[in-house]
């Protein structure tokens, strides 16, 4: 390794020590990397990052970042997702696990909608598992079930994660946003039938509900259903309108903005107290997200100029690895990285040195955009320090501790796993759609 290389390690170590110290991840990343380019180029080398930071800001789709943000908290405090909830409440309460299995299926919806984890978590946490805990549910069941089930917000369109990949990869993001579809609703199925068969046959972790909550007349059942005509129909304003090629990708999550904020609206929860913890959530959180990737873009900036890209490249083609090695190896450190790094940061750091070799060992880097993002689901649950065993952790109640967190996603885990591999299997199950919407 020549002494580019060696000063590759230090930077790339350097930034994971820091980021043990429990230091703010934007700090650390951009920290490290104008601390490099001094050291390296001196006065010169900020002009590295600032370039590499400047090509997001003049980004055009960047603009759906907060807005998608804002789609998932009007849609979690507007009173869309409690209606929505007891709609699935009621019908299906008498199957075994059947709160939990209609989390997944609350979760599903509310990617549909979001994009991202963050919102999904926000619902779980505040309506679905208060009912479950409430009902005898297994504490370790629920809280594995909500954060497996938020992680879907990444996977299922309009998935932003998916969005700064195509970025990145420069792929056309409704092709993205289509191989995800179906490796989202395999996730889910597969979420459905684990605790379908789990519950059923220790019914402690799931039960029924008690009789006179099952026992519900058929006409409020069916006119519960209507709950689900709202999402549906912002689902198709956004996503609908967006394949059918009548909006653009910003437009799209204007428009899905405009019809969530008219559904609250409608539903009489929209007050000013409501908008104004919306508007502070959105800010709040796109200004987290943009401060993360403006400091990987410029570690990134500099970590390239060091030869990166090539180092890497060497070290996985000239140690035997093969063409399915190196995937396998590259999805290990996503994992790795994911104990540290948020989604986004971990994307904007690797995904340009891992890209160009995924196109160049011949794999279609559309696949390999829904198996970075499945990788990315698995991290966010991973211990000692995944995503969203955090996020859990702080909207929990008192009495569900941290080991609980960590032992309620080890099943999850593997089901994750299995996904992953069924689509390194198939890779069919992620480039149908987009095939069959490009006409091939």
């Amino acid at each position: 390794m020549n002494g580019y290389g060696l000063m590759a390690l230090l930077m790339f170590s350097s930034m994971i020590v820091l980021l043990l110290t429990g230091r703010h991840i934007f700090a650390v990343i951009g920290g490290v990397g104008a601390i490099f380019a001094v050291l390296l180029w001196g006065k010169g080398g900020i002009g590295m990052s600032f370039q590499a930071s400047f090509q997001l800001l003049v980004w055009y789709p960047l603009l759906t970042l907060p807005i998608f943000i804002y789609i998932g908290y009007m849609f979690a405090k507007s009173g869309i997702a409690d209606d929505l909830y007891e709609m699935i409440h009621v019908w299906m309460g008498p199957v075994p696990g059947g709160l939990a299995i209609g989390t997944v299926i609350l979760m599903s919806i509310i990617s549909a909608i979001n994009g991202l984890s963050v919102a999904g978590m926000a619902v779980g946490s505040s309506i679905a598992l208060p009912e479950m805990l409430k009902r005898k549910y297994d504490k370790k069941m629920v809280t594995g079930v909500i954060q497996a089930g938020s992680s879907l917000g990444i996977m299922i369109p309009p998935s932003v994660v998916l969005v700064l990949y195509a970025m990145i990869a420069r792929q056309p993001v409704s092709k993205l946003w289509l191989a995800g579809i179906m490796p989202g609703l395999m996730l889910a199925a597969i979420f459905i039938i684990y605790i379908l068969v789990r519950c059923t046959f220790n019914p402690k972790l799931g039960p029924v509900l008690p009789k006179e909550e099952r026992h519900v007349p058929i006409a409020k059942k069916l006119k519960l259903l209507s709950a689900g005509i709202i999402p549906l129909f912002i689902i198709f304003m956004m996503s609908g309108l967006f394949f059918m090629g009548v909006t653009n990708l910003v437009e799209s999550s204007a428009v899905g903005a405009v019809v969530t904020t008219i559904a609250g609206l409608f539903k009489k929860k929209l007050t000013w107290k409501v908008m104004k913890e919306v508007l502070a959530d959105t800010l709040s959180v796109s200004c987290m997200f943009m401060w993360v990737i403006l400091a990987a873009l410029a570690f990134g900036a500099i970590f390239d100029g060091l030869g990166a890209v090539n180092a890497i490249k060497d070290v996985f083609l000239n140690n035997g690895f093969g063409r399915w090695g190196v995937i396998i190896m590259m999805q290990l450190s996503f994992v790795i990285m994911g104990m540290f790094l948020d989604d986004t940061a971990m994307l904007i750091i690797v995904a340009p040195l891992y890209i160009p070799l995924i196109i160049k060992l011949g794999f279609d880097p559309i696949w390999y955009g829904v198996l970075y993002t499945v990788t990315c689901q698995i991290a966010y649950l991973t211990p000692p320090f995944g995503y969203n065993l955090f996020l859990m952790k702080a909207m929990a109640p008192k009495e569900i501790s941290l080991g609980d967190i960590y032992r309620s996603v080890v099943p999850f885990v593997g089901l994750m796993i299995i996904g992953l591999v069924l689509l390194m299997i198939f890779p069919q199950i992620a480039t149908w759609l987009p095939n069959l919407y490009a006409g091939k």
